[in-house]
Formats: structure tokens, C-alpha cells, sequence
């Protein structure tokens, strides 16, 4: 039996229990993607899945509702993987190891897939069942969301008839979701020149920040652990003289980096007092910075004995790879004036990553205003190219706008206020969800986006409310149920 056997509602912890021993991170999506499938035939429904690996099945409506307008469920398949330094997970190859506690699920030292694991498993067991009313179905499962809404972007949506659509990939329970920003993935590339030298190797390590979720954290105040690195490399760049080997950091552009690290050589071993000195002043500052929200922030530097001779990159490409670190905006741009409280633009520098003979800094770029995004991808490259670099664009999708006519928010919100009591936050989100893409090739698309309580998603913390998860599902059965 599983961990999560004993729990209601039975079906949806019994999928997503399934979900969870399948690896599904990003790009590493076929084996989940296929369970999908076999699950349709073993219960004798139309499916479509496509060459990206999205997968569509369909249902027809419950007696009294076949004549009902179709009704899209959606999520997505694959999930973030983070995990701790002392976790020896391989998420190619293995599931999750999940823990139970005060009803609360989460996966022992890594990220639990909730993100979107949980609508993957709302969706099943709707499709499994044969004593829930509802209309028409149309459940539409994409892939490699987490990098770009890559699977969204390449899907055919031509065989889709609903203009309905439930989109379960949000994490704040009593929060209708109704509008979102538009973003674009933005890689930065820095050529490397090297040569030889001798001195001694040390290796700085920026680590113990909480990281989080580039959109929906990204106004916590957290510290990145690339731009900490960025700060750092500057500030002793100013006492001793040292020659990179390598720069690294985070490992998915939407996360906001927990740990990042770089190997330096110094040419003089007398510096290497100055360097631990200076550490070790920067990581006090660091930590009274972010005492509040941040207060884990550790840096370790280690020092190899003896001098020796190796192939690092030059002092020019050394100060350019500072200059950028330092430069390169990053966090929050610019605040909504018509919306209290809502982040409009922000960037995310995520992964940090040195390759034979380049470093990259891979960014996602959000906004509400299509100008303010191209405006900061135009900022970043204007920097690269001044320093000999240039830049990729990918993955780009548009804002989901604000509906004034939305006859499922109002469903929604009526039905939120006859089982829950009080009325849902009707809101506009920072980070991006999938109904913006669906929204522009689905002309007249009414959608919702909503969910179950998660906590941390994106960091090795990440938790789901199994309460939630109960009262969540029963609001999208009663939805469903009106729906006709």
C-alpha cells in the first residue's frame, strides 16, 4: 500500500501517488506521458499524443450533459527538480520518496511535483470515474511548462472544441486566477577566452538561500545566489588579483538560485588571507541584509594546498563575466498602477552556467506590458553585445488578459461562496500560466486557474494541504456539475 492510500479523496491521491513514481521533470516527460496514454486505453477513451509528448483524451458527458458545451481540464506534466546537496535522487531515473506529516505530503530532500502533479491526478480520476456528472471532456496535458510552456506552445490545438476551460495549476486555495503576466526565456551568451597560470585553485560557494518560484516569489525580497556571486567576485576583484575557471549557478531559469559557485585561481598565495578576510566580512553583510527574509545565506570558500598550473580564462574575460554579473538587471522592475500589490515586470536570472568556451545566464523575463518585456530583453542584450556577448530568445508567451465578461468566473466565484462561506480573491498573477497561450489560439476562451494550498513549490520545501486537495476537489466536481 501506498503512503498516501489511506487519504481522501481515495482516486486523486492514488494517481498522484503513481505521478509521483514516475520521473517527470522538465524535458523528461516521455514515461509520464505515455502513462497517460495507457491509462486512456485502459479506459477506452480518445486520445491524441503528439510528438512533444502532450497528451489530449476525451470523454463524453454523463447522461443529461451530452449535449452540454465541452469543458477543457488542464494541467501540465512535468515538474521542477530541486533537491538538496546530501539527496542522492536521480530524477531521470527515479520517484519521489514522499513523506506524510500532520496532513501535510511532501518528498524527503526534493521538490514535490504538486506544481502540476496534482491537476495531472484531479484529472484522472474525473476521467476514471463513472459516477461524476459532467459535461464533455477535453483534458489537456502539456509538457516542459516549467521551461517556457514549451509543450503549450507546440500543440495543435485544432481538435478542441471547448471555449471552457479549468486550468488546475494554481497553488493558493480561495484564489480565483483571471489574468497573467506574459514572459519570455532569455539566454545570454558571454564568450571565453583562456590561458595558462599558476597559483592556487579556491573554490567560493554562495549557498543556504531559500530560493522559490521566480513569479510567485519573486516579491518575498529573497536573495539570488548567481547575483550574490556576481557581488562577491566584484568586491574581491577590488583587493587581489585571481583568474576564473568557472561560474555556476541554479538550475531552472523560472527558480530563483539557491546556491552558486566559482573556481578562481590567485596568482599571489599571500592574497588568499585577504580573499578569507573578505568572505567572511561579505557573508555578515549578506546575512544582516536579508536577516528578515532570507537568514540562511552561508559562504564557504575553500582553499587547495600547494600551487598549481591551470587553464583559466583571462583577466579580460575574467572582468567581463564580473561586469555582467554586476549589470545585468535582475528581480523586480516595476509595480502594477492599477493593480495594488502586483509585480508587472521582473526578470530572473536562474541558471549560471560555464560551457568549454562561453558562460551563459539564462533568464526568465516576465511582464504585463509586452513593451516592458521586449524593453528588458532589449537592456540585456544591449549589455551582452557591449561586452563582445549576444543573446537567444525562446519559449515566448503572451500576457492572458483581464475578461470583463467571464460567465465561469462568475460560476465559479457563486459556487466558491456557497461551499467555502465568504467570496475567493479574484486576482491577476505575476507568474505565467498556460491560459495565456490557450487564450490566443483558442479565440473566445472563457478559463479560470485555480488550486489547492502548496507551499514553497520550486525548492526542496515544496508541501501540499491534503485538506485543501479534499475541498478542492469537491468545488471542481460542484463546477463541473453546473456546468451543463
Amino acid at each position: 500500500m501506498g503512503i498516501l492510500s489511506n487519504l481522501e479523496p481515495a482516486p486523486v491521491f492514488h494517481y498522484f501517488e503513481e505521478i509521483c513514481g514516475i520521473p517527470h521533470g522538465s524535458t523528461n516527460t516521455k514515461a509520464i506521458s505515455d502513462y497517460c496514454v495507457t491509462f486512456a486505453k485502459e479506459h477506452h477513451l480518445n486520445y491524441i499524443q503528439d510528438d512533444s509528448n502532450n497528451v489530449i483524451i476525451f470523454k463524453d458527458g454523463t447522461p443529461g450533459y451530452e449535449n452540454s458545451a465541452p469543458v477543457m481540464l488542464q494541467g501540465h506534466l512535468d515538474m521542477v527538480c530541486e533537491k538538496e546537496a546530501d539527496c542522492d535522487i536521480d530524477f531521470t531515473k527515479d520517484g519521489l520518496s514522499l513523506e506524510l506529516q500532520d496532513n501535510v505530503i511532501s518528498a524527503k530532500g526534493t521538490t514535490l511535483g504538486g506544481d502540476d502533479g496534482i491537476a495531472v491526478a484531479y484529472a484522472l480520476a474525473i476521467l476514471a470515474s463513472t459516477d461524476i456528472p459532467h459535461p464533455p471532456l477535453e483534458v489537456v496535458l502539456t509538457v516542459d511548462e516549467e521551461i517556457g510552456m514549451l509543450g503549450a506552445s507546440a500543440l495543435d490545438c485544432s481538435p478542441l472544441k471547448s471555449r471552457i476551460m479549468l486550468n488546475l495549476d494554481s497553488e493558493d486555495e480561495g484564489y480565483l486566477l483571471v489574468s497573467c503576466a506574459g514572459g519570455i526565456s532569455t539566454l545570454a551568451h558571454l564568450p571565453v577566452k583562456k590561458e595558462e597560470k599558476a597559483g592556487t585553485k579556491i573554490t567560493l560557494t554562495i549557498t543556504g538561500l531559500l530560493g522559490g518560484h521566480s513569479g510567485v516569489e519573486i516579491d518575498k525580497g529573497r536573495a539570488n545566489a548567481c547575483q550574490l556571486l556576481g557581488r562577491t567576485l566584484y568586491a574581491l576583484s577590488q583587493k587581489v588579483s585571481f583568474h576564473l575557471l568557472s561560474v555556476n549557478g541554479g538550475l531552472k531559469d523560472n527558480a530563483i538560485p539557491r546556491e552558486a559557485q566559482a573556481e578562481l585561481l590567485v596568482t599571489d598565495t599571500a592574497d588568499i588571507a585577504v580573499v578569507r578576510q573578505t568572505i567572511e566580512e561579505l557573508s555578515n553583510i549578506y546575512q544582516k541584509e536579508y536577516h528578515a527574509v532570507d537568514s540562511g545565506i552561508k559562504l564557504l570558500l575553500e582553499a587547495e594546498n600547494g600551487s598549481s598550473s591551470e587553464m583559466v580564462m583571462t583577466a579580460d574575460t575574467t572582468a567581463k563575466i564580473i561586469t555582467a554579473l554586476v549589470n545585468l538587471p535582475g528581480g523586480i522592475q516595476r509595480m502594477s498602477h492599477d493593480i495594488e500589490g502586483l509585480v508587472q515586470t521582473s526578470l530572473n536570472l536562474g541558471i549560471l552556467s560555464t560551457k568549454e568556451t562561453e558562460v551563459t545566464f539564462s533568464f526568465a523575463v516576465r511582464s504585463s506590458v509586452e513593451t516592458e518585456k521586449s524593453e528588458l530583453v532589449s537592456r540585456i542584450t544591449c549589455l551582452m553585445e557591449a561586452l563582445g556577448g549576444s543573446v537567444t530568445n525562446s519559449g515566448a508567451y503572451p500576457a492572458w488578459e483581464y475578461r470583463q465578461d467571464s460567465m465561469l468566473r462568475d460560476l465559479m466565484i457563486s459556487i466558491f461562496e456557497k461551499q467555502y462561506g465568504r467570496k475567493p480573491v479574484v486576482q491577476a498573477l505575476h507568474a505565467g500560466v498556460e491560459c495565456g497561450l490557450f487564450s490566443g489560439k483558442l479565440p473566445g476562451l472563457d478559463c479560470v486557474s485555480f488550486g489547492p494550498d502548496m507551499n514553497d513549490i520550486h525548492t526542496p520545501n515544496e508541501s501540499m494541504d491534503v485538506a485543501s486537495v479534499q475541498r478542492t476537489w469537491n468545488y471542481t466536481l460542484e463546477v463541473l456539475k453546473e456546468l451543463k
